[in-house]
């Protein structure tokens, strides 16, 4: 196995260098791709040393030096990336030493495109630990069982209550399958969820096995200056990115004309839901009121999919 690991780079001084050795660790690692997105604190710098210390790390940025985003980072990574495999790696995160192992053996099967395991979490203080141990806890981020490929889309959309849901620090894809089947790769109009949507649509083109499920094989760092948590702390209303999020899912949906109807009404349904939630309150009742008149799964939808006290009002 020739494996490229794909790491987006942005004020991450801190960790990036126990990320990078996390990776390292492994001979399937053929090349670590640092892309860094103009940090505002000596990313740059430490990634330079990097790659200097280390021949299988190579160091970009993005052609203007300027800041885009971790999707369009991303993107930048996959241009680059010259491995048979691709992985992902946030630079505030870190793998185990089994994240390969279901991969080496999956991988020999040709119809495996891809191979999902779970992530465990650290928190690298005491402050992050309390101000966000209610989100992450000490769980697990993992489908739940094993599934047939030909669920885990559905599941991921439908299900996501009970399925679960697959982190991209602990997916490995293959890079020919991913090359002829989804295009773009990170969706360029999202600043945050670009990996949600991303997996969304990747599991439906390809067939995705899971790895190691009931242990982590990758752990996210959790900080005060982590990007989700800024959203999750509330200082970003969720229901603002999430609309954003479900409008491309939605857009998307409605084009393929092999999703499920059923499951498109679902993606619909939330999408609905968060923009009911973004909505002024003078309009806000008049969009329920239709929706319970008109489609009430739609109500009944965004009450399981938001915060219904919090995100709605």
């Amino acid at each position: 196995m020739k494996i490229s690991v794909i790491t987006p780079v942005y004020n991450a001084e801190k960790y990036i260098i126990q990320a990078v050795e996390s990776a390292l660790q492994f001979e399937e690692v053929y090349e670590i791709i640092l892309v860094e997105d103009k940090s505002p604190d000596n990313a740059l710098q430490v990634c330079k040393q990097l790659a200097e210390k280390y021949n299988r790390v190579k160091l970009f940025q993005h052609p203007d030096k300027g800041n885009h985003g971790a999707g369009p980072t991303r993107n930048l990574g996959l241009e680059k990336a010259t491995g048979d495999f691709i992985a992902f790696l946030d630079a505030d995160d870190y793998y185990l030493p089994n994240r390969f192992d279901a991969e080496k053996e999956l991988f020999k099967d040709p119809k495996v495109e891809g191979v999902y395991g779970a992530l465990g979490v650290h928190y690298y203080s005491e402050k992050a630990k309390e101000q966000y141990y209610s989100l992450f806890g000490d769980n697990l981020t993992t489908v739940y069982k094993k599934h047939d490929p030909k669920d885990v889309f559905p599941g991921q959309i439908h299900m996501r209550g009970s399925f679960g849901l697959f982190s991209i620090d602990c997916l490995t894809i293959r890079r020919d399958s991913m090359m002829k089947k989804l295009k773009p790769f990170f969706k360029t109009t999202l600043r945050l969820h670009q990996d949600t949507e991303f997996l969304f649509r990747l599991s439906y083109y390809l067939d995705l096995y899971p790895g190691i499920l009931d242990k982590a094989v990758a752990v996210r760092g959790v900080h005060e200056n982590n990007r989700i948590t800024a959203v999750d702390s509330k200082k970003i209303k969720p229901a603002t990115t999430k609309v954003l999020l479900w409008k491309e899912v939605d857009d998307w949906a409605k084009n393929e004309n092999t999703i499920p109807e059923e499951v498109k009404m679902h993606i619909k349904r939330i999408h609905r839901s968060y923009r009911i939630a973004l909505a002024p309150t003078s309009k806000k009742w008049g969009m329920i009121v239709r929706y319970l008149i008109t489609d009430y799964k739609s109500i009944r939808s965004g009450l399981y999919n938001i915060n219904f006290r919090e995100d709605l009002f």
